[in-house]
């Protein structure tokens, strides 16, 4: 079994199942990916989450396409750095805060992408832009703030051709 597994980290005060998700979720299914949405409401410790999301990689047994938004990008990308991870898709992640371990993320893959708000209130588009100029990573910087709903079919459409891209680099 090659197929990647899709999963979806939910940031710190949001659920699994929020509008991003459901909307990216979508995307994915048109493509025939079926995304799972990670479960962290019961863990306020990024970290822990991280540990979370590890070990279910640990088992998963085939290589994962990972996705999150805010402390679920941090989530996804500190994770990915200890697993078969194909591909990264992290929406305004919580890069280089006080407080998170993993401050340096190598080992990082390629197929990397970043989207930030220019406006938002909560992680500075700086951060996204150290990470994004560090790893050579895709980089897209919308007006827009921390929850990006104003962008979102925009990032809908980034998603289906970062899948797409994922999904290619699987096939022999």
């Amino acid at each position: 079994m090659n197929d990647p597994c899709l999963i979806w980290c939910h940031g710190a005060l949001a659920t699994p199942w929020g509008n991003k998700s459901r909307s990216l979720a979508d995307t994915a299914k048109r493509l025939g990916l079926a995304m799972e949405a990670m479960d962290f409401q019961d863990l306020d410790d990024p970290d822990q989450r991280v540990g979370r999301l590890a070990a279910k990689l640990g088992k998963e047994g085939r290589p994962a396409i990972l996705a999150g938004s805010s402390m679920g990008g941090y989530v996804a990308a500190a994770a990915s750095i200890r697993a078969d991870v194909r591909g990264l898709f992290v929406l305004a992640p919580a890069f280089y805060l006080h407080g998170y371990a993993v401050q340096d993320f190598a080992g990082l893959r390629e197929n990397v992408a970043v989207v930030h708000g220019w406006r938002d209130e909560v992680v500075p588009v700086s951060n996204a832009i150290r990470f994004a100029r560090h790893h050579a990573a895709a980089l897209h910087v919308f007006d827009d703030d921390h929850r990006l709903a104003d962008s979102l079919d925009e990032i809908n459409a980034l998603f289906a051709r970062f899948l797409e891209t994922a999904l290619a680099r699987e096939k022999p």
